[in-house]
């Protein structure tokens, strides 16, 4: 015997939202299993690195992570570390990801050179009107907490700032390239290495 009309609407739409609801839940346990196997070898359980080598991940917005591994697997962005693992993950795995590394907590970290950074502040919220550098606060926000298409800078490994800025200066970045090799290629070596000194001690 049939189901009326709108019982049968009701039903299916009841098997429909059940069915979502599963999967939804299942794409966050699956990057969790991800960032087990894979991606805390590099990055930590929690996306605090603790090599400057790699990126702490650690409240990066989640957006600018899936971003990043969007052109890490279509070669836009190039990375030997990258290359062979980003072949390993599904693409539809990089939005949970992403959201996973925005949901950790972040950490203070101290700074290093404490009068280096302090030049990187000044850096940072006014740039350099002498040489055209421009305030990094007018991007990255007056925090370094960036936003959902930019990145966080708070926080982040002084060296691995540096080595980024070196790349956005040579090309050898090559995402991300028009906007920042503008800004890169007017640091001086000084200034770079203060603004990365700076935005490591922000939370």
């Amino acid at each position: 015997m049939p189901l009326p009309p709108m019982l049968s609407r009701a039903l299916v739409g009841g098997v429909v939202s059940f069915l979502a609801s599963h999967v939804a839940a299942a794409e966050p346990a699956s990057a969790i299993q991800i960032v087990e196997a894979t991606c805390s070898v590099c990055h930590g359980a929690d996306g605090e690195s603790a090599s400057p080598a790699f990126p702490r991940l650690a409240g990066q917005h989640a957006g600018y992570i899936e971003r990043q591994l969007r052109d890490y697997k279509s070669g836009k962005r190039k990375s030997r570390a990258m290359s062979a693992i980003i072949e390993q993950i599904p693409d539809t795995q990089f939005k949970a990801l992403g959201a996973f590394f925005e949901s950790r907590p972040t950490h203070t970290h101290v700074v290093e050179d404490a009068e280096l950074a302090q030049v990187g502040r000044f850096l940072f919220t006014r740039g350099n009107p002498y040489s055209g550098v421009p305030a990094c606060t007018a991007c990255h926000g007056e925090n370094g907490h960036g936003t959902a298409t930019l990145p966080r800078l708070a926080g982040q490994h002084s060296r691995y700032v540096e080595r980024q800025l070196q790349a956005f200066d040579k090309r050898e970045r090559t995402n991300d390239n028009a906007v920042m090799h503008a800004v890169a290629s007017k640091l001086t070596e000084l200034e770079l290495r203060a603004v990365a000194a700076y935005v490591a001690g922000l939370k």
